[in-house]
């Protein structure tokens, strides 16, 4: 794995959304991730505030929470494995099946991939 969850959710979607606020206020929603493997964790991304978006662990009420191991979850974010085809398989389940929610994610998500 050339980054881990950690990165993604601490250093990376921090400094995407930084550039671009605009990206939290089209998604207005918590989202949970829980993702477990040995470089995983439990993480809320909280799209409903201004800034500090993403906190360790499941805070508040999630419109929508994420599942897949620690490396397929890399494995989408980096572009390495299409997404459309993780939740096909079962390696990345949504609950509930939000496709829209997910679909505005993925921005949030694909912002975080070139930061840093």
């Amino acid at each position: 794995m050339d980054i881990t969850p950690k990165e993604i959710f601490e250093t990376r979607i921090p400094e995407a959304l930084g550039k671009n606020p605009t990206l939290a206020k089209e998604v207005g929603a918590i989202v949970h991730f829980d993702l477990p493997g040995p470089l995983g964790g439990q993480w809320t991304l909280d799209l409903t505030r201004e800034k500090d978006w993403v906190s360790a662990g499941l805070n508040g009420t999630a419109a929508l929470t994420i599942s897949a191991s620690d490396a397929d979850f890399v494995s989408v974010v980096s572009g390495k494995m299409n997404a459309q085809m993780a939740v096909m398989t079962g390696k990345l389940k949504f609950k509930p099946m939000n496709i829209v929610l997910a679909t505005k994610l993925s921005k949030v998500l694909s912002a975080g991939r070139t930061a840093s």
